[in-house]
């Protein structure tokens, strides 16, 4: 990466608007309509102000190396700055409601035109060396742009708080403690779900994705999978749902809803005891190969 590998504080969300320029529009309806122009077509925000961000010293960007390679993880500390980031970035500037039981998320692919820009500007000093022809410049871009992975690049954003939305009391820890090892299960739960898109492309399923990064979060953060706390993430308890995350995952408008959420509570509660028992989950030595046995042996847990 050619960027510096940690930014701090208030030069965060300012070091990220010069790559990402949308960064500079405020969600909502004004904001929606200059992003196509500013994302797709390469245009400057009419405005650079980023006073839609409230930024604290406590604000974190750095790059995590991963099995599957390096990542950008950015943590903002402010909550109303993270659904900020969200509805930019995710949601192209949309004013969508974001979960309070959702403290992070990973994009596969973000528009980066700094990639395309650099691109461009190597190619015609090659052209001015001789090394390529400045005339063929429209193909080779079309050629460039062909593939999402030249010109997008993978992130993930964290916010600061409890895990899941759950108390520190009901977590087992004091507050400090809750939120230091909440830090640590987001940070794994990402980058799980970074590396699981990367090696298993075909194996995606939002609850089974669910439930093997929360095992190597927690596994991660404590040195070993407790299944009764991944359990209280999703809202279950005892294998019965009682209310939690697994409900985001289950459409609204599905037929027997409620139905389908209770037999999914069941199996997942099958699925993390059958974790428990796992050697790699004893240990967090190398969190990482839980997530890669877990998938290999998919269809004996999950695909039954």
């Amino acid at each position: 990466m050619s960027e510096e590998k940690i930014w701090r504080g208030e030069e965060v969300i300012g070091k990220l608007a010069e790559i990402f320029e949308q960064l500079y529009l405020a969600p909502g309806e004004e904001g929606e309509q200059e992003y196509k122009k500013v994302v797709l077509e390469g245009e400057h925000p009419s405005t650079r102000s980023l006073d839609h961000f409230h930024t604290s010293p406590n604000d974190l960007c750095q790059f995590i190396s991963t099995p599957a390679g390096e990542i950008r993880v950015i943590t903002l500390y402010e909550r109303e700055d993270f659904e900020t980031f969200l509805r930019i970035i995710a949601n192209k500037c949309k004013m969508v409601e974001i979960p309070r039981t959702q403290g992070a998320s990973f994009l596969g692919g973000v528009i980066n035109r700094r990639k395309i820009t650099v691109f461009k500007d190597d190619y015609f000093r090659k052209a001015e060396n001789g090394e390529a022809d400045a005339s063929a410049w429209p193909e080779e871009l079309k050629k460039f742009l062909s593939d999402r992975k030249n010109f997008t690049e993978p992130m993930i954003i964290l916010s600061v708080g409890a895990y899941s939305a759950v108390p520190a009391e009901k977590a087992g820890y004091s507050e400090e403690k809750w939120i230091q090892l909440s830090g640590v299960i987001r940070t794994y739960h990402e980058c799980t779900h970074f590396m699981c898109r990367r090696f298993y492309p075909e194996l995606i399923d939002a609850i089974w994705d669910e439930v093997v990064a929360d095992a190597v979060g927690v596994t991660a953060a404590l040195g070993y999978y407790d299944r009764r706390l991944a359990e209280i993430f999703l809202g279950i308890t005892e294998g019965q749902y009682t209310g939690g995350r697994l409900e985001n995952y289950v459409d609204e408008n599905e037929e027997n809803r409620e139905e389908r959420i209770r037999q999914l509570a069941e199996k997942v509660s099958g699925l993390t005891a059958a974790i428990a028992e796992m050697p790699e989950a004893k240990t967090n030595d190398a969190p990482f190969a839980l997530a890669v046995s877990l998938e290999e042996r998919k269809k004996e847990l999950w695909d039954i």
